[in-house]
């Protein structure tokens, strides 16, 4: 019983991050796809399905975090819904916080910190995908 409660709590409290954040890259993606833009450069070499317009797939990626977070928050398909995260996560993160490039130490050390941040959550989706349930 606790196992299952300890599904749901996790689920919940790792949900909303993806649906606020997803919805917001869909609405204004801001200055994602010019951080996105080298990283999608070098996906697009091994994904040709990846829209040339890095407006778009910002969007795209949104939306699917959206959609994943919602379906994982409310547990309908939780393994594929945190695969979807999982694998839309990583690239955000090597894109929005690539701390190997920053000079600044200051801005190094935030960069490093949302860097394993997001790093941590990929590891706790991908529990989820592993899970026996």
């Amino acid at each position: 019983m606790f196992n299952a409660f300890a599904r749901t709590a996790g689920r919940l409290a790792i949900a909303p991050l993806f649906v606020v954040n997803g919805i917001a890259a869909v609405k204004e993606p801001g200055p994602r796809p010019q951080m996105a833009g080298p990283t999608l450069d070098v996906m697009r070499e091994y994904i040709p399905l990846i829209p040339k317009d890095d407006e778009l797939a910002v969007r795209i990626n949104g939306g699917i975090q959206a959609a994943a977070g919602v379906t994982l928050g409310l547990g309908l398909l939780p393994k594929t819904s945190a695969a979807l995260l999982a694998g839309s996560l990583i690239p955000t993160t090597v894109a929005g916080h690539a701390f190997w490039k920053e000079e600044d130490e200051g801005q190094r050390a935030n960069q490093k910190t949302q860097f394993y941040k997001n790093a941590a959550i990929i590891g706790g989706l991908l529990a989820v995908v592993g899970s026996k349930k």
